[in-house]
């Protein structure tokens, strides 16, 4: 028996998780290259502190724009990458809205964190997951391979 193709297999919610799980990665990376040139060019006072701060969002980012990727192209292992960086992006969102007085950022950054959740979570989403361990999507039972 064939299986179906991904592009037809994963559904809509996945691959919009995907999207602004991608979106996020590619920010933290974009980041990491921002520090690297403040470094090169003289703007950092600490010029290790840059560099160490650019590799970590580099190193972060990287992942989770991977994990992003994986979704948008269908594969499973990116939601539980995908489901870890938005649980520790909401303090940061909260932080935002209050302590740094970063509204717009935070309400931005909060709407995406809720609506990758909301995808991640959502039914088809579940029954994708489900259907990998041979449940029959509709009824929850296991269903023969």
């Amino acid at each position: 028996m064939s299986k179906p193709s991904l592009s037809k297999s994963t559904p809509t919610t996945v691959r919009v998780a995907g999207a602004m799980v991608s979106l996020e990665g590619a920010v933290a990376v974009g980041v990491a290259v921002v520090l690297v040139a403040r470094g090169l060019l003289g703007h950092d006072q600490n010029v290790t502190s840059g560099y160490g701060t650019a590799a970590w969002f580099a190193i972060l980012g990287g992942a989770v724009l991977a994990a992003g990727l994986a979704l948008i192209f269908g594969r499973r292992w990116g939601r539980a990458i995908a489901i870890v960086a938005q649980l520790l992006l909401l303090p940061v969102a909260w932080s935002l809205l209050t302590d740094s007085h970063q509204t717009l950022f935070g309400v931005l950054l909060a709407v995406v964190v809720f609506a990758a959740l909301g995808c991640l979570f959502s039914s088809p989403t579940s029954r994708w997951l489900a259907a990998e361990y041979g449940e029959d999507p509709e009824t929850g039972e296991p269903s023969d391979r």
